[in-house]
């Protein structure tokens, strides 16, 4: 099993029942493709370097979990999919760092 981060960009309109639909959907695959879910980070909505499909924001979900090649084939064949989902990025790392929030809401 090795260790992967991967970052979602949803839509800006969507509503946060549709964030947390999007949220457990992507929990669920990771947990169903003999993956473990470690961590799961929501960055909020954030503004975007340059527009996607129209879109100068996005609401940011970020995961990092253990999982094989097969976890990874049946995430990106979702995305592709997924009409809510507007980017993403899979990173593959030999140790993850669960410690550090880079996008935590300081109190």
């Amino acid at each position: 099993m090795n260790f992967y981060e991967n970052t979602l960009i949803a839509k800006q309109d969507l509503s946060e029942k549709d964030l947390v639909v999007v949220k457990d959907k992507y929990n669920k695959l990771i947990e169903s493709s003999s993956g473990k879910v470690i961590k799961i980070e929501e960055w909020g909505l954030l503004n975007l370097a340059t527009k996607i499909k129209n879109f100068k924001k996005g609401f940011f979900i970020h995961y990092k979990f253990e999982g094989n090649r097969n976890t990874i084939n049946e995430i990106e064949k979702k995305v592709k999919i997924d009409s809510s989902i507007i980017r993403h990025l899979t990173v593959k790392y030999k140790k993850l760092d669960i410690k550090n929030e880079f996008f935590s809401k300081k109190n």
